[in-house]
């Protein structure tokens, strides 16, 4: 399973990226031909300003097809202006974990 974690710092308009991050998340939801698992989440840290966004895939294939659709696309264009230019992403693999993730 792979995962990544994106961070950035915001400090504009709240519903302007809430309306981005739920417009990604219901297209997500709605997507029926993603082969597979593809999971997101995003967070606030306690500053306030920090975004975290968690996303968790099974196979390189599930992540390609969610990758080539218009709604990433105009999803991940909203990140970076939201970032100004660039967040941090990491990459990993994951060895452990919990059942219930």
């Amino acid at each position: 399973m792979r995962t990544i974690t994106i961070t950035y710092e915001y400090g504009g308009n709240e519903s302007e990226w809430r309306e981005a991050i739920d417009a990604f998340i219901r297209a997500l939801d709605a997507d029926t031909r993603k082969p597979g698992t593809f999971c997101y989440q995003v967070a606030v840290a306690d500053n306030g300003t920090t975004r975290i966004h968690w996303g968790r895939w099974d196979t390189a294939e599930t992540l390609a097809h969610v990758q080539s659709q218009d709604y990433f696309q105009t999803f991940a264009g909203k990140v970076r202006a939201f970032s100004g230019g660039g967040p941090t992403n990491t990459g990993a693999d994951v060895v452990t974990r919990t059942a219930n993730w």
